[in-house]
């Protein structure tokens, strides 16, 4: 079975973050493969990576990186396949300068990118641009969107036990 989504890391020490990613696709049970791949230190292979993925079957990529964050842009420059950028939060200004590198790509060059350390969403977006076109995949993530929405109303009910002396309902 080949991948559909490929997440893709600038570096193992990014995987915390990335895994939530994956843990969402497997549970929705996206086939996906994850990769360590740098823009700086492994120019080659990432190129080779997304002049490829396509024909491998992959239909939505992950990137996530730190810093400079150039692997998502470096990716979506050589690919037709939708990008989504996950700026990954370092030790200097919150992950607020990844984000910025993502989000600041030319016209041509779109990366869909989601909040600092956002892999979770990253997920959910390539689920619903699979789901356009998979009936099974579309039923399962309405299941998912209903769940999340009976977790809140179980915890509205929740709240409504709650008594406190000047609280009005």
């Amino acid at each position: 079975m080949s991948p559909q989504v490929s997440i893709i890391m600038g570096s193992t020490s990014d995987l915390p973050v990335m895994e939530k990613a994956a843990q969402f696709l497997d549970e929705m049970a996206v086939p996906f493969e994850l990769l360590a791949l740098s823009a700086h230190r492994t120019p080659a292979p990432v190129e080779e990576f997304a002049r490829t993925a396509a024909e491998r079957g992959v239909r939505v990529i992950i990137a996530g990186a730190g810093m400079a964050a150039a692997l998502p842009g470096v990716i979506a420059a050589q690919t037709t396949l939708p990008v989504i950028g996950v700026p990954i939060k370092g030790s200097l200004l919150d992950g607020l300068d990844a984000l910025f590198s993502i989000l600041q790509m030319p016209p041509g060059i779109p990366v869909a990118t989601v909040a600092v350390n956002g892999a979770l969403n990253a997920a959910i977006l390539a689920v619903q641009m699979l789901a356009l076109s998979d009936p099974e995949l579309s039923a399962k993530f309405r299941n998912y969107k209903a769940a999340l929405a009976q977790k809140i109303e179980k915890a509205n009910r929740e709240l409504a036990e709650v008594h406190y002396s000047y609280k009005t309902n």
